[in-house]
C-alpha cells in the first residue's frame, strides 16, 4: 500500500514508490516466480546452496593462488573485481539485469528537479574553498616540525609490513590527507586499472 493512504487519497509518488517496491521484488529478486518462498521453500535452500558454492569456488580460487596474499601480488582481486564491475554494468546498460527506475520503468513525465525529493545539490562557494585552502596551509605550517618523522613511519611501516594502522593513526594528527597520500604512493604506486 501507498505509504499515506491511511490517511488521504495516495498520491502519485507514493503509489510509484509502492509499486516500485513490488516491482523489485517480482523482477529484481525474481521471487514472485516461486510459490511459497519463505517457508522452508526450494527457492530459498537453492539460492543458498548456490551462494555457498560460489564462495567455495572463490576460495578454491584464493588457494590455488597461494592464498590470499598470493593473490594480490597476482592482481586476482583486482581483476576478478573489474571483471564482475563491467559485467554488470553492460548487464545494467543491456537492460538483461533490470534495476526498477533506473534501466526499466522509469517515470517518463517525472520532473528531474522532484525526483530529488526536494534536496538541492550544494556547491562550496569559492571563498569556503579558499577558507579551507588556507586551514590546509596554517595546519601544515603548524606541523611542519613533525611531519616529516611521522610520514617517514608511515612509510617504514608499509615498506616492512609492520603495523600500518597505528602509524597512520598518529601521521593523521600532524599530517593532511595529501600528505599521506603522496607518501604511501611512494610505497606502493598508484592504483592503475588493468587493461
Amino acid at each position: 500500500n501507498s505509504y499515506d493512504e491511511a490517511i488521504t487519497t495516495p498520491t502519485d509518488e507514493s503509489v510509484r514508490r509502492a509499486l516500485a517496491i513490488q516491482m523489485i521484488i517480482d523482477k529484481e529478486y525474481g521471487l514472485y516466480k516461486n510459490e511459497n518462498m519463505l517457508q522452508g521453500s526450494f527457492i530459498i535452500e537453492e539460492l543458498t546452496e548456490l551462494t555457498e558454492e560460489a564462495i567455495l569456488r572463490e576460495f578454491e580460487s584464493l588457494s590455488e593462488r597461494g592464498g590470499v596474499l598470493g593473490a594480490m601480488e597476482r592482481g586476482y582481486q583486482r581483476g576478478k573485481i573489474q571483471e564482475e564491475s563491467l559485467y554488470y554494468e553492460s548487464l545494467k546498460s543491456s537492460g538483461e539485469y533490470p534495476i526498477i527506475g533506473v534501466n526499466t520503468f522509469q517515470n517518463a513525465h517525472a520532473d528531474v528537479d522532484a525526483q530529488m525529493d526536494g534536496r538541492e545539490l550544494r556547491r562550496g562557494t569559492d571563498e569556503e574553498k579558499q577558507n579551507q585552502l588556507r586551514r590546509l596551509r596554517e595546519f601544515q605550517a603548524r606541523h611542519k616540525a613533525e611531519a616529516p618523522a611521522a610520514l617517514q613511519k608511515l612509510t617504514a611501516a608499509a615498506l616492512s609490513g609492520g603495523n600500518t594502522f597505528d602509524a597512520l593513526m598518529e601521521a593523521v594528527r600532524v599530517c593532511s590527507m595529501g600528505q599521506i597520500t603522496r607518501a604511501l604512493f611512494e610505497v606502493g604506486g598508484e592504483y592503475r586499472r588493468n587493461t
